[in-house]
């Protein structure tokens, strides 16, 4: 047991309806303690995000004494023990206490117990296994409030057992270490990191997906991804990156802080992956990525590289035909590149200052609609098909290039003119 407190660190701890929830769960010997994260980001002075919580209670009767104090109990991960709590429209992921007694390297089969020790020492890193009391108290049972205070991330017991328990927990650690980490990854974990990367080919693609995207979205994930190219790891699950490198991420991240950008794993993951729409295609089907994922990072691949010195009009004409998002993170990229080089060259100096010129323009530009439609050229005797669909190519090419002129008026006077050079 320790003295140390979060009381006065955590707002969420005064939420009656929490309090509430523990109270009904420590009746008639039993007991309920905040578990993992919360804690965490308490002591560390950071938001709490999910409040979840271990009892020794059973799930069965985590429910029936939930339901009795008013909450509504949900059997989220019933077989694992968890059930969520909906107190007062706040959900609670409630877990009894147990321990691991088979595992793969992806899942496991747990044994219930009234152990707070061996739960404890069956969780990844000795910062996330950490509870508190409902009055604030904190209880370290594997080192985790020395490792918080120099912020080191380490693996509770030997690194190579709790990664071959889940090897989804190689990406974890770099994941925690871009967040949560200091100075250099601590070696144990780092070497069984890299020790046991293969196992990362047995995981789904959807929770390696996840996982990284979670990295990519830290504040600066720059040195954790330096260390996964050390280890071998980021090649492991993004063979893209081998030839690649990883140096424009450290650019990319100046600009973001420099400019106000929000972190964006989509463009971070772009900036260290070659501008192949064919390879990136690839990468995203192989990850599962959503189709929207895919489709941004593909525009991106197959955007044309942008000159600083590009006149705006021309800009807008490109964008048109090709797309916002693929041209703004080509030119977020081109922005970030050319700014690391500006260090050195006053040549590039130039270039950023052309890419900020275009990056504003395309920030307040919208694009125009295209003033015709079908049924205007029907009104003119063109019939529907593929002639029409010619015609109105060739009327909206035309007018792009005039930028985005003549009006409707102008447009229909054309094809009044063009019309029977299509039938």
């Amino acid at each position: 047991m320790t003295t140390i407190s979060i009381a006065d660190r955590a707002p969420w701890l005064r939420d009656d309806a929490l309090q509430a929830l523990l109270a009904a769960l420590s009746e008639g010997g039993e007991e309920a303690r905040i578990a993992g994260g919360a804690v965490r980001n308490a002591l560390l002075g950071e938001e709490a995000g999910d409040i979840d919580i271990a009892t020794t209670n059973l799930p069965d009767e985590t429910i029936a004494r939930a339901e009795r104090a008013g909450f509504k109990s949900i059997p989220t991960g019933y077989e694992h023990g968890t059930i969520t709590v909906v107190a007062k429209g706040v959900p609670h992921e409630v877990t009894t206490l147990r321990a691991d007694v088979e595992t793969d390297g992806r899942r496991a089969r747990v044994l219930f117990g009234r152990d707070w020790k061996q739960d404890a020492e069956r969780r990844d890193f000795t910062m996330n296994a950490l509870y508190a009391m409902a009055d604030g108290t904190v209880v370290d049972l594997v080192g985790g409030l020395a490792d918080i205070e120099t912020r080191t991330l380490r693996f509770i017991g030997n690194p190579e057992d709790r990664i071959r328990e889940d090897y989804l927990r190689i990406l974890r650690f770099f994941r925690f270490f871009a967040r949560y980490g200091a100075g250099r990854p601590d070696s144990a974990g780092l070497m069984a990191c890299a020790r046991h990367k293969e196992g990362l080919d047995g995981l789904s693609a959807e929770r390696v997906w996840s996982e990284f995207k979670k990295l990519l979205s830290a504040t600066d994930p720059s040195r954790a991804l330096l260390w996964m190219r050390q280890s071998g790891v980021l090649t492991r699950i993004l063979p893209e990156s081998e030839k690649w490198g990883i140096d424009a991420v450290h650019g990319l991240i100046a600009a973001e802080r420099d400019f106000g950008w929000s972190p964006d794993h989509l463009l971070r993951l772009a900036s260290i992956v070659p501008p192949d729409p064919v390879r990136v295609g690839a990468l995203a089907m192989r990850f599962k990525a959503a189709n929207a994922e895919r489709d941004r990072l593909v525009g991106w691949a197959a955007a044309p590289a942008i000159a600083p010195t590009m006149a705006e009009g021309d800009l807008a004409k490109l964008v048109y035909r090709a797309g916002r998002e693929g041209i703004a993170d080509r030119l977020a990229l081109s922005l970030a590149s050319a700014r690391v080089r500006a260090a050195t060259d006053d040549k590039a100096l130039l270039e950023a200052g052309g890419y900020v010129r275009l990056r504003r323009f395309l920030d307040g530009w919208k694009a125009p609609k295209f003033p015709l439609a079908g049924a205007d050229l029907i009104a003119l005797g063109v019939p529907a098909g593929p002639k029409m669909g010619n015609l109105m190519r060739d009327l909206e090419e035309t007018w792009v290039e005039a930028g985005f002129t003549p009006d409707r008026g102008g447009l229909l006077k054309t094809a009044e003119t063009l019309k029977n050079q299509y039938l």
